[in-house]
């Protein structure tokens, strides 16, 4: 497939007064497939927003290359922003203009007539729920209806790529899946999504490929699946008895698990070993008591969490 985004070695420096320039950015690069949900991922002042800047051209790099649907950032800036929509976690919209005004604004910003904004319009409002509040201001809505307001508008424009930071944040359950159903929709169609968001769940369930990065570099990218072999090995039994003794409990202490929770008649156990878990989970059978069971291997949060902070712990909270 062809890269809808191609960065190589891109660095950015701050000057900083007698002391060595910070970098922000340091020689990172990766590749971002046409029609790819990617996943930007890094804890706070990781280096992310700043190479979401470059690539839409808000500051330049000081070294490498960025090529955004073939165009470099440095040479053919205005390429660059046609090529693309963004929707930054804080809300951008006109709060004293109604939504429908927002929409005809956004479209008429990106070339289109206003006939085609209306035609389009229809379909988002239905997408996002906005019908009921097309006519009013965002001033008067609540912080979750303006997010909606803010992701919708990208779905009225046809730009090749799209940036969405936080893109469900203080969304309801319902508006958080159509908006996950609307992404990947967008997907489908060729448009690649370059997604950034703290809800690690989320990543796991959209992403096609991801790149961590912390103190400006790149820690892991590749498919959700090779990220998640790149960190912990570690397996997570659930385990629900009839009733379980203090007997069965010593038992299980005795396979030494990372990390043992009883509530009641319920345990939830960490291992290291794949013939550990299943050798807990025989004894659990053997026991006669056992009423549930479920086994699992560690998660894009989980392994998230290992590579950030360079520990073999169990699972986050």
């Amino acid at each position: 497939m062809n890269n809808a985004i191609s960065i190589k070695n891109l660095i950015k420096e701050y000057p900083r007064k007698g002391e060595p320039p910070l970098h922000a950015v340091d020689d990172i690069s990766f590749d971002v497939e046409q029609g790819q949900i990617f996943g930007l991922l890094g804890p706070n002042g990781a280096g992310k927003s700043t190479t979401i800047k470059i690539m839409t051209t808000l500051i330049p790099p000081t070294s490498g290359t960025v090529l955004i649907n073939g165009f470099d950032v440095v040479k053919h800036p205005l390429d660059v922003r046609k090529s693309l929509c963004v929707v930054f976690q804080e809300n951008a919209l006109e709060v004293y203009l109604t939504v429908r005004h927002n929409f005809l604004t956004f479209g008429r910003f990106h070339g289109m007539s206003a006939a085609e904004v209306e035609k389009k319009m229809d379909h988002v409002t239905e997408l996002f729920g906005l019908r009921e509040v097309i006519n009013q201001k965002p001033v008067d809505l609540s912080g979750g209806v303006k997010r909606r307001v803010q992701v919708a508008k990208i779905f009225l424009v046809d730009t090749p790529i799209v940036f969405l930071d936080e893109a469900t944040t203080g969304m309801d359950t319902f508006n958080k899946r159509a908006t996950i159903r609307a992404i990947r929709e967008e997907s489908r169609r060729g448009r690649t999504i370059v997604l950034t968001t703290h809800m690690l769940e989320e990543a796991e369930e959209l992403c096609d490929a991801i790149a961590i990065i912390n103190h400006g570099k790149i820690v892991a990218s590749g498919t959700t699946d090779e990220v998640k072999k790149m960190g912990l090995q570690m397996f997570y039994l659930s385990l629900k008895f009839h009733e379980m003794g203090k007997e069965l409990e010593e038992l299980i202490q005795k396979f030494a698990p990372v990390k043992l929770d009883i509530v009641n008649n319920e345990a939830n156990i960490t291992v290291r070993e794949h013939n550990v878990a299943l050798n807990i989970l025989s004894l659990a059978q053997s026991s006669g008591a056992l009423k549930h069971f479920e086994i699992s291997t560690a998660s894009l949060e989980d392994v998230f969490v290992e590579l950030i902070d360079g520990k073999k712990a169990g699972p986050s909270a």
